[in-house]
C-alpha cells in the first residue's frame, strides 16, 4: 500500500500544479464543452476532497490551493462568478460547502457572504407536493440521488453553524421521503431518481421510479449520508441515529453486488452479467470512502475497514497508472442523468447508463479517490 500512498501523493501534487482557478485540469466535462469558469459542482467534489486531506494531513499546501482556488469565484460582496439562484440547481450548492473552513481560517467576509447567498437558494428552492427539493429548475418535481449530496451537507452545516439547527427536521424529512420512494425492499438498493408527478417520460408511470440501479447516484446518496452524520453527531442524537440507520442498510445492501476479484462495484449496480457493464471508478470509490468513514464513526462494525481497505486498493489496482512517470485515474463515467424531455436518450435504461463516455482524471473519480484516501490514512 505504500507504492499507492506515494503515487497518489504524486498525482494530487500534479492536478494541483497543473490546475489553475480558471483552468483545472480534472474537469473533463467543462473541458469538452468549452464552457468558461465558473461555479459547479465537479470542482466542488475536488475543493471538498483537497480540504479533507488538508484536515487529515496538516498539509497547508492543501488548504492553499483551495483558498486560491475558491478566492478567485467570489467577490467581495459574496457574488459567486456563474452561480445563479434562479437555475435552481442543486448542484450548484455543493461547491459552497468548503466555504465554512476557509471562513473559519481566514475570516474573509466575502466567504461569510458567499454562505449567505447559497442558503438563499436553499429558501427558495422549488419542491415536490412531499416537500423535496426539485433537482433543478428543468428537472421540476423531480428527486435524484445526487441532489442529496449536492445539496445536504451545505444545508446541515449551515443548520449546525448559523441557525441552531432550525430546520434540522427538513433535512431528515427529505431523507425519509427518498427512502420511501427510492428505495428497493428486495435489492436492497435505491433507484436513481423519482419524478413526483410522475409525467416525465423516463418515469414508471405507477410509482414515478427510473428504471435501474446507478452506481454513483448511490454512491452520492451514500456519501451524503455519512457526511451529514459527522456534522450532526454531537447535537441531533435521534436524526443522527435515523441517518446511521439508512448509512447502515445501504452499506450493508451493496456489498452483495461487489466483484469478488476487484472489490469494486459495476456501472449498473446489479447486472454485472450484461455485456459492455464495467467496474467504475468514482461509485466505488465514494462507497470505499463512505463505508470507511461509517465504521470509523461506529455506524457500521469495525470489520468494514477491511472491507473498505480492499475497495481502495481493488480501484488503485485496476485504474491507477503509472507510464513513465505519467500518472492517470481511469475508469470514471463523465457523466449521467434523467432526461431532460427534449433528451429521450437519457431513459435510466441499463442501454443508456452504458453509453455514455468513459474517461481518465475526471473530478468526479479522483475527488471521491482523494476522498477515500483521507479516511484510508485515518486507519494507518
Amino acid at each position: 500500500m505504500k507504492k499507492i500512498y506515494k503515487l497518489l501523493d504524486n498525482y494530487i501534487e500534479k492536478l494541483m500544479r497543473e490546475s489553475t482557478p480558471d483552468k483545472p485540469i480534472w474537469n473533463i466535462e467543462n473541458i469538452r464543452l468549452g464552457k468558461k469558469a465558473h461555479w459547479n459542482y465537479i470542482d466542488g467534489c475536488m475543493m471538498t476532497s483537497l480540504m479533507n486531506l488538508y484536515k487529515e494531513s496538516n498539509n497547508k499546501d492543501y488548504f492553499n490551493f483551495v483558498d486560491n482556488f475558491i478566492d478567485y469565484y467570489i467577490a467581495d460582496d459574496g457574488e459567486i462568478l456563474g452561480y445563479q439562484i434562479e437555475h435552481f440547481r442543486l448542484d450548484d450548492i455543493n461547491e459552497s460547502r468548503v466555504l465554512f473552513d476557509l471562513y473559519k481560517e481566514t475570516k474573509k467576509e466575502k466567504y461569510l457572504k458567499a454562505i449567505a447567498k447559497t442558503y438563499g437558494q436553499i429558501l427558495t428552492q422549488p419542491r415536490t407536493y412531499e416537500g423535496s427539493f426539485w433537482h433543478k429548475d428543468i428537472y421540476p418535481n423531480q428527486v435524484w440521488l445526487d441532489g442529496l449530496y449536492m445539496a445536504m451537507p451545505f444545508y446541515a452545516m449551515y443548520e449546525k453553524e448559523m441557525n441552531n439547527y432550525k430546520n434540522i427536521d427538513d433535512i431528515i424529512n427529505q431523507y425519509k421521503t427518498v427512502r420511501l420512494r427510492l428505495f428497493d425492499e428486495d435489492k436492497k438498493l435505491y433507484y436513481h431518481g423519482y419524478d413526483a408527478s410522475k409525467e416525465i417520460f423516463w418515469a414508471n408511470k405507477d410509482h414515478g421510479r427510473s428504471l435501474n440501479f446507478w452506481l454513483r447516484a448511490i454512491g452520492w446518496f451514500t456519501v451524503s449520508l455519512v457526511d451529514v452524520a459527522e456534522v450532526i453527531k454531537e447535537d441531533q442524537k435521534e436524526h443522527y441515529e435515523y441517518i446511521s440507520s439508512l448509512t447502515k442498510e445501504i452499506i450493508e445492501g451493496i456489498m452483495q453486488y461487489k466483484d469478488e476479484k476487484s472489490n469494486m462495484f459495476y456501472q449498473v449496480v446489479d447486472k454485472k452479467e450484461v455485456e459492455g457493464n464495467y467496474l467504475e471508478t468514482s461509485g466505488s470509490a465514494m462507497i470505499c470512502y463512505a463505508t470507511l468513514k461509517a465504521a470509523r464513526l461506529g455506524i457500521v462494525d469495525k470489520s468494514y475497514v477491511q472491507i473498505g481497505l480492499d475497495i481502495f486498493k481493488g480501484i488503485c489496482d485496476k485504474y491507477l497508472t503509472e507510464v513513465n512517470g505519467d500518472l492517470n485515474l481511469e475508469g470514471i463515467c463523465l457523466v449521467a442523468g434523467l432526461g431532460p424531455e427534449k433528451d429521450k436518450r437519457r431513459d435510466g435504461t441499463i442501454e443508456y447508463y452504458l453509453s455514455e463516455p468513459i474517461v481518465k482524471n475526471d473530478a468526479k473519480g479522483v475527488g471521491p479517490l482523494i476522498m477515500a484516501y483521507t479516511e484510508v490514512r485515518k486507519t494507518l
